[in-house]
Protein backbone atom coordinates (compact mmCIF):
# COMPACT_ATOMS: atom_id res chain seq x y z
CA UNK A 1 0.00 0.00 0.00
CA UNK A 2 1.18 3.62 -0.96
CA UNK A 3 -0.10 6.75 0.01
CA UNK A 4 1.93 10.10 -0.18
CA UNK A 5 1.11 13.76 -0.08
CA UNK A 6 3.64 15.39 -2.14
CA UNK A 7 4.47 18.98 -2.71
CA UNK A 8 4.34 20.36 -6.39
CA UNK A 9 6.31 23.78 -7.19
CA UNK A 10 5.44 25.33 -10.59
CA UNK A 11 8.05 27.82 -11.63
CA UNK A 12 5.27 31.61 -12.55
CA UNK A 13 3.67 30.87 -15.79
CA UNK A 14 6.30 28.45 -17.51
CA UNK A 15 5.09 25.23 -19.26
CA UNK A 16 6.83 22.80 -17.05
CA UNK A 17 7.46 23.47 -13.62
CA UNK A 18 9.49 22.24 -10.46
CA UNK A 19 7.74 19.36 -8.55
CA UNK A 20 10.62 17.72 -6.02
CA UNK A 21 9.10 14.25 -4.57
CA UNK A 22 10.82 11.36 -2.72
CA UNK A 23 8.85 8.05 -3.12
CA UNK A 24 9.24 5.25 -4.86
CA UNK A 25 11.05 4.74 -7.92
CA UNK A 26 11.31 8.32 -7.71
CA UNK A 27 14.54 10.42 -9.09
CA UNK A 28 14.68 12.95 -6.88
CA UNK A 29 16.77 16.09 -7.36
CA UNK A 30 18.27 18.21 -4.21
CA UNK A 31 19.18 21.03 -6.60
CA UNK A 32 14.68 21.42 -6.61
CA UNK A 33 13.89 21.03 -3.54
CA UNK A 34 11.09 22.99 -1.44
CA UNK A 35 11.93 24.13 2.06
CA UNK A 36 9.42 22.28 3.67
CA UNK A 37 9.62 21.95 8.00
CA UNK A 38 8.37 18.75 9.89
CA UNK A 39 9.24 19.80 13.63
CA UNK A 40 7.22 20.73 16.69
CA UNK A 41 3.98 18.82 16.87
CA UNK A 42 3.53 17.89 13.26
CA UNK A 43 2.33 14.32 12.45
CA UNK A 44 -0.79 12.33 12.73
CA UNK A 45 -3.18 13.90 15.38
CA UNK A 46 -6.85 13.16 14.78
CA UNK A 47 -9.13 9.95 13.03
CA UNK A 48 -12.87 9.73 12.57
CA UNK A 49 -15.48 8.05 10.36
CA UNK A 50 -18.76 8.03 9.72
CA UNK A 51 -20.10 4.76 10.16
CA UNK A 52 -20.73 2.82 6.92
CA UNK A 53 -24.24 2.03 7.22
CA UNK A 54 -25.01 5.99 7.98
CA UNK A 55 -27.85 7.69 5.99
CA UNK A 56 -28.39 11.26 4.52
CA UNK A 57 -31.47 13.06 3.95
CA UNK A 58 -32.27 11.85 0.99
CA UNK A 59 -32.53 8.41 2.30
CA UNK A 60 -29.44 7.04 0.59
CA UNK A 61 -26.36 5.72 2.04
CA UNK A 62 -23.88 8.30 2.75
CA UNK A 63 -20.73 6.90 0.80
CA UNK A 64 -17.86 8.01 -1.69
CA UNK A 65 -17.61 11.17 0.86
CA UNK A 66 -13.53 11.40 0.43
CA UNK A 67 -13.71 11.83 -3.34
CA UNK A 68 -13.49 15.74 -2.48
CA UNK A 69 -13.75 17.87 0.54
CA UNK A 70 -13.74 21.56 1.47
CA UNK A 71 -13.78 23.78 4.45
CA UNK A 72 -16.54 26.18 4.50
CA UNK A 73 -15.74 27.42 8.31
CA UNK A 74 -12.94 26.31 10.76
CA UNK A 75 -12.66 28.35 14.45
CA UNK A 76 -10.84 27.98 17.25
CA UNK A 77 -12.69 27.71 20.71
CA UNK A 78 -9.51 28.64 23.03
CA UNK A 79 -9.23 25.15 24.71
CA UNK A 80 -7.17 23.33 22.38
CA UNK A 81 -10.26 22.14 20.79
CA UNK A 82 -11.36 23.74 16.59
CA UNK A 83 -15.02 23.11 15.12
CA UNK A 84 -16.12 23.83 11.86
CA UNK A 85 -18.31 22.45 9.03
CA UNK A 86 -16.48 20.17 6.10
CA UNK A 87 -18.30 20.26 2.75
CA UNK A 88 -18.21 16.63 1.33
CA UNK A 89 -18.97 15.13 -2.11
CA UNK A 90 -19.05 11.91 -3.17
CA UNK A 91 -18.83 10.16 -6.48
CA UNK A 92 -21.12 8.27 -8.78
CA UNK A 93 -22.82 6.35 -5.99
CA UNK A 94 -22.82 2.49 -5.13
CA UNK A 95 -21.50 0.93 -8.42
CA UNK A 96 -20.13 -2.31 -7.91
CA UNK A 97 -22.12 -3.85 -10.37
CA UNK A 98 -22.84 -0.76 -12.66
CA UNK A 99 -23.12 2.78 -12.49
CA UNK A 100 -26.46 4.00 -11.02
CA UNK A 101 -28.82 6.60 -11.61
CA UNK A 102 -27.05 8.88 -8.49
CA UNK A 103 -27.96 12.35 -8.56
CA UNK A 104 -25.05 14.55 -7.73
CA UNK A 105 -24.79 16.01 -4.40
CA UNK A 106 -22.53 17.48 -1.55
CA UNK A 107 -23.05 17.27 1.71
CA UNK A 108 -22.25 19.93 5.15
CA UNK A 109 -20.41 17.64 7.56
CA UNK A 110 -19.76 19.26 11.01
CA UNK A 111 -16.44 18.26 13.28
CA UNK A 112 -15.26 18.83 16.74
CA UNK A 113 -11.60 18.40 16.04
CA UNK A 114 -9.33 17.59 19.16
CA UNK A 115 -5.93 17.35 17.84
CA UNK A 116 -4.23 13.83 20.12
CA UNK A 117 -0.24 14.89 20.63
CA UNK A 118 0.50 11.53 22.84
CA UNK A 119 2.56 9.07 21.87
CA UNK A 120 0.60 6.13 23.72
CA UNK A 121 -1.57 4.13 21.48
CA UNK A 122 -5.39 4.88 21.70
CA UNK A 123 -8.17 2.42 21.39
CA UNK A 124 -10.43 2.72 18.26
CA UNK A 125 -13.41 4.38 20.12
CA UNK A 126 -11.19 6.71 22.26
CA UNK A 127 -9.15 7.70 18.83
CA UNK A 128 -12.81 8.66 16.82
CA UNK A 129 -13.13 11.33 19.26
CA UNK A 130 -10.08 13.25 18.11
CA UNK A 131 -12.11 13.92 15.47
CA UNK A 132 -15.90 13.64 16.06
CA UNK A 133 -17.93 14.37 12.73
CA UNK A 134 -21.56 15.11 12.39
CA UNK A 135 -24.09 15.01 9.31
CA UNK A 136 -25.63 18.58 8.57
CA UNK A 137 -27.72 18.73 5.47
CA UNK A 138 -27.41 17.64 1.43
CA UNK A 139 -27.56 19.69 -1.74
CA UNK A 140 -28.39 18.33 -4.81
CA UNK A 141 -27.03 18.94 -8.07
CA UNK A 142 -29.26 20.25 -10.76
CA UNK A 143 -28.99 20.48 -15.02
CA UNK A 144 -30.71 23.80 -16.63
CA UNK A 145 -35.07 23.29 -16.52
CA UNK A 146 -34.48 21.50 -12.94
CA UNK A 147 -33.57 18.13 -14.50
CA UNK A 148 -31.79 15.82 -12.21
CA UNK A 149 -28.12 14.92 -12.81
CA UNK A 150 -27.32 11.45 -12.98
CA UNK A 151 -24.47 9.11 -12.28
CA UNK A 152 -25.07 6.85 -15.37
CA UNK A 153 -21.91 6.21 -17.40
CA UNK A 154 -21.92 8.05 -20.04
CA UNK A 155 -22.48 6.60 -23.04
CA UNK A 156 -24.39 9.08 -24.68
CA UNK A 157 -23.55 13.01 -26.13
CA UNK A 158 -25.86 16.19 -26.11
CA UNK A 159 -25.19 18.63 -28.25
CA UNK A 160 -24.57 22.11 -27.05
CA UNK A 161 -28.31 23.80 -26.94
CA UNK A 162 -28.51 27.13 -26.77
CA UNK A 163 -29.80 28.98 -23.97
CA UNK A 164 -27.38 26.91 -21.88
CA UNK A 165 -26.14 29.21 -19.02
CA UNK A 166 -22.57 30.77 -18.71
CA UNK A 167 -20.99 27.95 -21.45
CA UNK A 168 -17.40 28.88 -20.95
CA UNK A 169 -16.17 27.19 -24.39
CA UNK A 170 -17.07 27.27 -27.76
CA UNK A 171 -20.54 25.21 -28.09
CA UNK A 172 -19.13 22.00 -25.59
CA UNK A 173 -20.64 18.40 -26.38
CA UNK A 174 -21.90 17.43 -23.09
CA UNK A 175 -21.88 14.00 -21.49
CA UNK A 176 -25.11 11.88 -21.04
CA UNK A 177 -26.09 8.30 -20.68
CA UNK A 178 -28.33 7.74 -24.36
CA UNK A 179 -30.01 9.24 -26.77
CA UNK A 180 -32.89 8.48 -24.94
CA UNK A 181 -31.66 9.69 -21.44
CA UNK A 182 -31.09 13.38 -22.07
CA UNK A 183 -29.82 14.03 -18.54
CA UNK A 184 -26.01 15.21 -17.60
CA UNK A 185 -24.50 12.50 -16.20
CA UNK A 186 -21.19 13.20 -13.67
CA UNK A 187 -18.80 11.07 -12.10
CA UNK A 188 -17.87 14.05 -9.66
CA UNK A 189 -14.30 14.23 -8.00
CA UNK A 190 -13.07 17.83 -7.25
CA UNK A 191 -14.29 20.53 -5.63
CA UNK A 192 -14.35 24.18 -4.91
CA UNK A 193 -16.06 26.43 -2.58
CA UNK A 194 -16.19 29.78 -3.41
CA UNK A 195 -17.48 33.08 -1.41
CA UNK A 196 -20.39 33.35 -2.79
CA UNK A 197 -21.59 30.30 -2.34
CA UNK A 198 -21.63 28.40 -5.38
CA UNK A 199 -18.91 25.59 -5.96
CA UNK A 200 -16.73 24.98 -8.79
CA UNK A 201 -17.01 20.77 -9.70
CA UNK A 202 -14.67 18.57 -11.88
CA UNK A 203 -15.51 14.94 -13.25
CA UNK A 204 -14.01 12.51 -14.94
CA UNK A 205 -16.46 11.81 -17.89
CA UNK A 206 -15.37 14.81 -19.42
CA UNK A 207 -13.92 15.69 -18.11
CA UNK A 208 -15.28 19.20 -17.47
CA UNK A 209 -15.39 21.71 -14.47
CA UNK A 210 -19.06 23.24 -13.99
CA UNK A 211 -20.13 25.71 -11.43
CA UNK A 212 -23.29 24.88 -9.33
CA UNK A 213 -24.82 27.66 -6.79
CA UNK A 214 -25.58 27.53 -3.38
CA UNK A 215 -28.50 25.27 -3.86
CA UNK A 216 -26.94 23.11 -6.66
CA UNK A 217 -28.17 24.90 -10.04
CA UNK A 218 -25.80 24.78 -12.32
CA UNK A 219 -24.54 27.89 -14.15
CA UNK A 220 -21.11 27.25 -16.30
CA UNK A 221 -19.55 24.76 -17.83
CA UNK A 222 -15.82 25.07 -18.92
CA UNK A 223 -14.63 22.34 -21.50
CA UNK A 224 -10.87 21.29 -21.58
CA UNK A 225 -8.42 21.96 -24.27
CA UNK A 226 -8.85 19.14 -26.88
CA UNK A 227 -5.92 16.96 -25.88
CA UNK A 228 -8.00 16.45 -23.15
CA UNK A 229 -11.38 15.48 -24.52
CA UNK A 230 -11.56 12.09 -25.14
CA UNK A 231 -12.32 11.12 -29.13
CA UNK A 232 -13.43 7.91 -30.60
CA UNK A 233 -12.69 7.26 -34.49
CA UNK A 234 -12.83 11.54 -34.52
CA UNK A 235 -15.75 11.79 -32.27
CA UNK A 236 -16.26 12.66 -28.64
CA UNK A 237 -16.79 9.23 -26.49
CA UNK A 238 -17.61 10.18 -22.91
CA UNK A 239 -18.37 6.70 -21.59
CA UNK A 240 -16.35 5.62 -18.17
CA UNK A 241 -16.22 2.01 -19.46
CA UNK A 242 -13.11 1.95 -22.20
CA UNK A 243 -10.42 3.93 -23.54
CA UNK A 244 -10.68 5.96 -26.51
CA UNK A 245 -8.11 7.05 -28.82
CA UNK A 246 -6.75 9.92 -27.54
CA UNK A 247 -7.74 12.53 -24.71
CA UNK A 248 -8.13 11.20 -20.68
CA UNK A 249 -8.20 7.95 -20.51
CA UNK A 250 -11.19 5.86 -18.79
CA UNK A 251 -12.34 6.94 -15.26
CA UNK A 252 -8.93 9.39 -15.59
CA UNK A 253 -10.32 12.36 -15.21
CA UNK A 254 -10.39 15.86 -13.44
CA UNK A 255 -9.45 14.20 -9.93
CA UNK A 256 -7.42 17.65 -8.47
CA UNK A 257 -9.22 20.61 -8.47
CA UNK A 258 -7.65 23.52 -6.44
CA UNK A 259 -7.72 27.24 -6.05
CA UNK A 260 -5.77 30.02 -5.18
CA UNK A 261 -5.89 32.01 -1.82
CA UNK A 262 -7.85 35.12 -3.56
CA UNK A 263 -10.28 33.04 -5.79
CA UNK A 264 -8.87 34.37 -8.79
CA UNK A 265 -7.34 31.30 -10.35
CA UNK A 266 -8.67 27.96 -10.67
CA UNK A 267 -6.27 24.80 -11.40
CA UNK A 268 -7.43 21.16 -12.68
CA UNK A 269 -5.10 18.08 -12.61
CA UNK A 270 -5.95 15.17 -14.75
CA UNK A 271 -5.15 11.72 -12.79
CA UNK A 272 -2.85 10.04 -15.16
CA UNK A 273 -1.55 11.24 -18.75
CA UNK A 274 -3.88 11.20 -21.69
CA UNK A 275 -4.19 7.94 -24.28
CA UNK A 276 -1.76 9.73 -26.42
CA UNK A 277 0.87 10.50 -23.62
CA UNK A 278 1.00 6.71 -22.78
CA UNK A 279 -2.45 7.12 -20.23
CA UNK A 280 -3.31 3.38 -21.66
CA UNK A 281 -0.69 1.99 -19.66
CA UNK A 282 0.22 2.49 -15.95
CA UNK A 283 3.86 2.00 -16.96
CA UNK A 284 3.45 5.02 -19.37
CA UNK A 285 0.94 7.01 -17.48
CA UNK A 286 3.47 9.18 -15.76
CA UNK A 287 3.37 12.39 -17.54
CA UNK A 288 -0.16 13.99 -16.89
CA UNK A 289 -1.69 17.88 -17.00
CA UNK A 290 -2.05 20.46 -15.29
CA UNK A 291 -4.27 23.38 -16.02
CA UNK A 292 -4.95 27.10 -14.74
CA UNK A 293 -8.39 29.20 -15.65
CA UNK A 294 -8.10 32.75 -14.76
CA UNK A 295 -11.79 33.22 -12.58
CA UNK A 296 -11.07 37.05 -11.17
CA UNK A 297 -13.85 38.16 -13.41
CA UNK A 298 -17.57 36.94 -12.31
CA UNK A 299 -19.04 38.01 -15.07
CA UNK A 300 -17.12 36.45 -17.44
CA UNK A 301 -19.01 33.07 -18.85
CA UNK A 302 -16.07 31.87 -20.47
CA UNK A 303 -12.47 31.55 -18.24
CA UNK A 304 -9.77 32.06 -20.07
CA UNK A 305 -7.14 29.57 -20.13
CA UNK A 306 -4.15 31.07 -18.80
CA UNK A 307 -1.29 28.00 -17.64
CA UNK A 308 -0.67 24.68 -18.74
CA UNK A 309 1.99 22.05 -17.38
CA UNK A 310 3.36 18.93 -17.60
CA UNK A 311 3.18 17.31 -14.19
CA UNK A 312 5.61 13.70 -14.14
CA UNK A 313 3.73 11.50 -11.14
CA UNK A 314 5.92 9.51 -8.98
CA UNK A 315 6.16 5.69 -10.05
CA UNK A 316 5.44 2.39 -6.92
CA UNK A 317 8.31 0.02 -6.95
CA UNK A 318 7.29 -2.15 -9.96
CA UNK A 319 7.60 1.37 -12.07
CA UNK A 320 3.66 1.59 -12.66
CA UNK A 321 2.21 4.90 -11.70
CA UNK A 322 0.95 6.07 -8.83
CA UNK A 323 -2.23 8.08 -9.86
CA UNK A 324 -2.67 11.50 -8.85
CA UNK A 325 -6.10 11.76 -6.68
CA UNK A 326 -6.37 15.57 -5.00
CA UNK A 327 -4.36 18.83 -5.70
CA UNK A 328 -4.22 21.50 -3.34
CA UNK A 329 -3.55 25.41 -3.61
CA UNK A 330 -0.49 25.60 -0.72
CA UNK A 331 0.57 29.46 -1.67
CA UNK A 332 1.82 30.94 -5.23
CA UNK A 333 2.99 28.28 -7.91
CA UNK A 334 3.09 25.69 -4.21
CA UNK A 335 0.54 22.66 -4.06
CA UNK A 336 -0.18 19.30 -2.40
CA UNK A 337 -0.75 16.65 -4.38
CA UNK A 338 -2.07 13.38 -2.93
CA UNK A 339 -0.64 10.07 -5.30
CA UNK A 340 -1.58 6.36 -4.00
CA UNK A 341 -2.07 2.91 -5.05
CA UNK A 342 -5.28 1.11 -4.69
CA UNK A 343 -4.67 -1.31 -1.99
CA UNK A 344 -5.92 -0.91 1.83
CA UNK A 345 -9.59 -1.83 3.02
CA UNK A 346 -12.14 -2.44 0.68
CA UNK A 347 13.04 23.38 -12.88
CA UNK A 348 13.64 25.23 -15.93
CA UNK A 349 12.06 27.25 -18.58
CA UNK A 350 10.36 25.02 -21.43
CA UNK A 351 12.01 25.02 -24.70
CA UNK A 352 8.88 25.35 -26.79
CA UNK A 353 5.42 26.35 -25.92
CA UNK A 354 2.86 24.53 -24.40
CA UNK A 355 -0.30 24.43 -26.52
CA UNK A 356 2.11 22.87 -29.34
CA UNK A 357 0.64 19.75 -26.92
CA UNK A 358 -3.11 20.94 -27.37
CA UNK A 359 -3.29 19.03 -30.51
CA UNK A 360 -4.24 15.30 -29.78
CA UNK A 361 -1.66 14.44 -32.38
CA UNK A 362 0.92 15.99 -30.81
CA UNK A 363 1.72 14.11 -27.87
CA UNK A 364 3.61 15.16 -24.37
CA UNK A 365 4.76 11.53 -24.00
CA UNK A 366 3.87 9.10 -26.95
CA UNK A 367 4.29 5.71 -25.11
CA UNK A 368 5.22 7.38 -21.79
CA UNK A 369 8.36 8.65 -23.16
CA UNK A 370 8.51 12.50 -22.49
CA UNK A 371 9.18 15.04 -25.28
CA UNK A 372 12.53 16.04 -25.40
CA UNK A 373 11.07 19.86 -25.72
CA UNK A 374 9.44 19.50 -22.39
CA UNK A 375 11.87 19.82 -18.83
CA UNK A 376 10.49 17.46 -16.44
CA UNK A 377 9.53 18.18 -12.81
CA UNK A 378 11.22 16.00 -9.93
CA UNK A 379 9.58 15.72 -6.09
CA UNK A 380 9.84 15.95 -2.67
CA UNK A 381 7.72 13.37 -0.63
CA UNK A 382 5.87 15.46 2.59
CA UNK A 383 3.41 13.20 4.16
CA UNK A 384 3.03 9.69 4.63
CA UNK A 385 -0.58 7.71 5.05
CA UNK A 386 1.16 4.04 6.44
CA UNK A 387 3.51 5.32 8.64
CA UNK A 388 3.22 2.34 11.36
CA UNK A 389 3.77 4.04 14.09
CA UNK A 390 1.67 7.29 13.48
CA UNK A 391 -1.11 5.04 12.83
CA UNK A 392 -0.53 2.71 15.77
CA UNK A 393 -1.21 5.62 17.92
CA UNK A 394 -4.92 5.84 16.58
CA UNK A 395 -5.94 2.28 16.87
CA UNK A 396 -5.34 1.85 13.01
CA UNK A 397 -2.60 -0.25 10.99
CA UNK A 398 -1.48 -0.93 7.58
CA UNK A 399 -1.29 -4.39 5.47
CA UNK A 400 -3.23 -7.43 7.28
CA UNK A 401 -5.72 -8.49 9.14
CA UNK A 402 -8.71 -6.99 6.89
CA UNK A 403 -10.37 -5.27 9.36
CA UNK A 404 -12.50 -2.19 10.50
CA UNK A 405 -8.95 -0.59 12.05
CA UNK A 406 -7.30 -1.40 8.25
CA UNK A 407 -6.23 2.01 6.70
CA UNK A 408 -8.98 2.60 3.98
CA UNK A 409 -7.61 1.72 0.08
CA UNK A 410 -8.71 5.61 -1.33
CA UNK A 411 -7.62 8.42 0.24
CA UNK A 412 -8.26 11.11 -2.50
CA UNK A 413 -9.21 14.44 -0.98
CA UNK A 414 -6.86 17.22 1.59
CA UNK A 415 -7.71 20.77 2.99
CA UNK A 416 -5.88 23.05 4.80
CA UNK A 417 -6.69 24.66 8.28
CA UNK A 418 -4.39 27.30 10.45
CA UNK A 419 -3.29 25.63 13.74
CA UNK A 420 -3.42 28.84 15.29
CA UNK A 421 -0.26 27.91 17.37
CA UNK A 422 1.53 31.49 17.93
CA UNK A 423 4.63 28.95 18.78
CA UNK A 424 4.63 27.24 15.55
CA UNK A 425 3.04 29.85 13.21
CA UNK A 426 3.55 27.87 9.88
CA UNK A 427 1.64 24.88 11.50
CA UNK A 428 -1.64 23.29 9.60
CA UNK A 429 -3.91 21.26 10.05
CA UNK A 430 -4.29 18.73 7.17
CA UNK A 431 -7.58 17.25 7.05
CA UNK A 432 -8.26 14.15 4.53
CA UNK A 433 -10.83 11.80 3.55
CA UNK A 434 -11.19 8.03 2.16
CA UNK A 435 -13.56 6.99 -0.50
CA UNK A 436 -15.20 4.42 0.90
CA UNK A 437 -17.48 3.37 -2.71
CA UNK A 438 -20.37 3.00 -0.60
CA UNK A 439 -19.61 -0.53 0.60
CA UNK A 440 -21.35 -1.47 2.99
CA UNK A 441 -23.66 -4.68 4.57
CA UNK A 442 -27.01 -2.02 5.66
CA UNK A 443 -26.36 0.20 2.37
CA UNK A 444 -29.01 2.03 0.53
CA UNK A 445 -29.33 3.46 -2.93
CA UNK A 446 -32.07 4.84 -4.93
CA UNK A 447 -34.28 3.71 -2.05
CA UNK A 448 -33.44 -0.19 -2.18
CA UNK A 449 -31.04 -1.87 0.12
CA UNK A 450 -27.63 -3.19 -0.91
CA UNK A 451 -25.42 -5.61 0.51
CA UNK A 452 -21.65 -5.08 -0.61
CA UNK A 453 -20.24 -7.84 1.29
CA UNK A 454 -18.65 -5.98 3.81
CA UNK A 455 -18.60 -2.61 5.43
CA UNK A 456 -16.13 -0.12 4.86
CA UNK A 457 -16.32 3.17 6.82
CA UNK A 458 -15.72 6.66 5.74
CA UNK A 459 -12.67 7.27 7.16
CA UNK A 460 -10.94 10.77 8.11
CA UNK A 461 -7.73 11.47 9.00
CA UNK A 462 -6.07 14.90 10.22
CA UNK A 463 -2.50 15.74 10.15
CA UNK A 464 -0.39 19.04 11.59
CA UNK A 465 2.01 19.68 9.09
CA UNK A 466 4.99 22.85 8.87
CA UNK A 467 4.22 24.90 5.74
CA UNK A 468 6.21 28.05 5.34
CA UNK A 469 4.44 30.47 3.03
CA UNK A 470 0.83 28.55 3.31
CA UNK A 471 -1.88 30.84 2.25
CA UNK A 472 -5.74 29.28 3.24
CA UNK A 473 -8.92 31.38 2.61
CA UNK A 474 -12.27 30.00 5.05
Amino acid sequence: MFFSVLVLQLLAFQPAFSLPLVGRGAEPDPSQAVSVKLDGKDGLVAFGLIPSNATESTGDTIGGIGSAIALKSFSDNGSGAFTGTLTVQPDRGFNVDGTIDYQGRQHAIDFVLSPYYGTSDLSSADAQKTLQLTYKSTVLYEDKNNTKTTGLDAAGVRPAQSGFPSVAAADPEMPIPSKSDNRLTLDLEGLVLNADGSAWVSDEYGPYIYRFSAEGDILQTIQPPAAIVPMDKGKVNFTGDSDPDTGRAGNHGFEGLTVNADGTALYALLQAATIQDGGDKKKNARYTRLLKYDISDPTNERPPLTGEWVVPLPLDSDKKTLAASELHFVSENTFLVLSRDGNGHGGDDAKVEYNKFDDPSNPVAKKGDLDKDVDPATYVGFVDYVDKTQLARFGLHNGKPDDQTLINAKWESLALAPASDPDFPDDYFLFTASDNDFISTQGIALGKPFNAGEDVDNQFLVFRVTLPGAQVNI
